[in-house]
């Protein structure tokens, strides 16, 4: 599926696209390059989830943990990764990265390609292009 994003007030839409797109499946890899709008991008997603708290690039920390409510009465984790800066895979093992991938909660990876091997089957690969007139082209897998 390809989606067309023409300013920031059409990415809450394309969020709920997505999160109805994916379905059941809950890991979600980010791919594009610096400044495409990735981080902004999982922003509009975790308001579509509930997240009620700013949503930042874990850049520096390479995991963030934020709270939703979601569609039910209990609160929810959902992880976001940013493995830009991240060497090699075992260094993402040694942080325990299968607890996040593997869990029943959403997990939100940016820069996914050192782990490619260890991603879920089911991962929904999200792939952003900057295009002309600063739009974005995303394209779900």
């Amino acid at each position: 599926m390809e989606l067309k994003v023409r300013n920031i007030e059409a990415l809450a839409a394309t969020a709920r696209t997505l999160l109805d797109f994916a379905g059941d499946r809950k890991v979600m890899a980010f791919s594009g390059e610096i400044g495409a709008g990735k981080t902004t991008f999982i922003q509009a997603i975790c308001v579509q989830l509930g997240v009620k708290e700013r949503v930042t690039s874990p850049t520096f920390s390479l995991v963030n943990v934020y709270s939703s409510a979601g569609n039910s009465d209990r609160e929810e984790e959902i992880f976001h990764l940013d493995l830009y800066r991240m060497k090699d895979v075992q260094e993402a093992l040694d942080m325990g990265i299968e607890e996040y991938l593997y869990g029943d909660q959403y997990c939100f990876i940016e820069w996914p390609d050192i782990i490619s091997a260890l991603l879920p089957s089911d991962t929904l690969h999200i792939s952003i292009e900057l295009t002309e007139n600063s739009h974005r082209k995303i394209v779900l897998l």
